[in-house]
């Protein structure tokens, strides 16, 4: 038995929906309400992955996309700024140039993204050339073909490459790309691989295809989280994204992350939330929560 195989003995993989959605239910049953308060609002403000990955993108509008950070924190001096913007690799310096917030960070997705269909040395070259370029988080996908295939090796020894590419100076989050995995056992094997592999983060979804994060696959990836610290004393991160724009959806992640990791895990270090239009939400709710 290869070491991908003998490592994920020893953890329960073998789940079944039906037990996890009944789970993750009850998670939010039983704290969703206490958490749908303004200082959990302002918390998850400052936990967003600000970002833009469209075909129309161009320097022009990173940079303007960039500015609006900068004026954010201008203007709401009192709430934690946004934890990274989120681009192209090919926007990162337009992105570095123009950002005037600090300990913001610089995220670029690369790696063959959205599909991971590329060659290896490739992905390896697009992520050294991120950094290069003044990444300090790069974002890839695991290669959903492979796993489904059972090509463990291949999937770990890439993940390895790629995070070797990062020079110690970018974290690595692995997207799992939960919505075409099947099943609650693939998540949590797709989960434990990747954080053998060197993940710093784990990922839900790119947000290309539909279903992007699910409550349930997000209760899966944080139970291997706590089961690989438990084992290995390691702290992984973990990211919840596609299809996240409201409060409420930003309160289910955090509900599920502060059930199963506890209070260890609610920091920017260790939770981030995805998206694009999640912002504006928050923050009309912390302004409603503020009158109330």
């Amino acid at each position: 038995m290869d070491q991908y195989n003998e490592m994920l003995k020893g953890y329960n993989t073998d789940l079944h929906d039906d037990e996890v959605a009944q789970m993750t239910d009850k998670i939010l049953y039983e704290g969703l309400r206490e958490n749908s308060c303004e200082e959990v609002y302002r918390f998850l403000f400052g936990c967003i992955d600000l970002t833009s990955l469209n075909p129309t993108d161009n320097q022009e509008q990173i940079a303007a996309f960039t500015r609006q950070v900068n004026e954010l924190d201008n203007q709401n001096p009192e709430l934690n700024h946004v934890a990274a913007i989120c681009v192209y690799p090919n926007f990162v310096e337009c992105v570095r140039m123009n950002l005037e917030v600090s300990d913001v960070n610089i995220a670029a997705v690369a790696g063959g993204f959205p599909s991971s269909q590329t060659f290896t040395e490739v992905k390896i070259a697009e992520t050294a050339l991120a950094v290069s370029e003044g990444a300090n988080e790069i974002d890839i996908v695991m290669n959903v073909g492979q796993f489904l295939n059972g090509e463990y090796e291949d999937i770990c020894d890439e993940i390895a490459e790629i995070k070797h590419a990062c020079h110690g100076e970018a974290q690595l989050k692995v997207i799992l790309e939960t919505g075409a995995l099947g099943n609650s056992s693939n998540v949590k094997k797709a989960a434990l691989l990747a954080i053998y592999s060197g993940a710093d983060f784990i990922k839900t979804s790119t947000g290309k295809l539909t279903p992007g994060a699910t409550p349930e696959a997000f209760y899966v990836m944080c139970t291997a989280i706590k089961e690989y610290y438990e084992h290995t004393n390691t702290r992984i991160g973990i990211k919840a994204a596609g299809g996240i724009s409201t409060t409420a959806d930003a309160v289910k992640y955090y509900t599920i992350a502060k059930s199963v990791l506890g209070e260890e895990w609610l920091d920017k270090k260790y939770f981030r939330l995805g998206a694009s239009r999640l912002a504006a939400n928050l923050l009309e709710s912390i302004v409603s929560a503020g009158k109330k």
